[in-house]
């Protein structure tokens, strides 16, 4: 769930920087560069600020809410995450034996001697 809402969360975030950065500023006579006024026929008599505001406000409410989104879930790990998490950090746990079950001692046995002369 963390990884789908962190893409989507880059996505937003792309797309409202490209949003901010085609918007043109008040006063600003960039659009001319780029045709003039006749290119803001597209988007009706008012030209693009209505939309374009509307539409990166939208986008800017959604990257919030994401933003939002993943604080929470960092902040509230879910138990079952958690003690998975624990688990795999942790190594297998080392069974000791008993005290009570007596531990075989060996004893060496002296090699017998062999004579060699006969």
């Amino acid at each position: 769930m963390q990884q789908l809402l962190l893409i989507l969360h880059v996505l937003i975030a792309g797309f409202l920087i490209i949003l901010v950065l085609l918007q043109q500023g008040k006063g600003a006579d960039a659009g001319a560069s780029f045709g003039g006024g006749a290119s803001q026929t597209v988007f009706g008599s008012q030209g693009s600020g209505s939309f374009m505001l509307k539409f990166t406000s939208i986008i800017a409410v959604l990257f919030f809410i994401t933003s939002l989104g993943l604080g929470y879930i960092v902040a509230h790990p879910q138990k079952q995450q958690t003690q998975v998490a624990m688990r795999a950090n942790f190594p297998a746990q080392v069974t000791q034996q008993p005290d009570n079950i007596p531990v075989q001692q060996h004893t060496q046995v002296p090699a017998e001697k062999t004579d060699s002369k006969g």
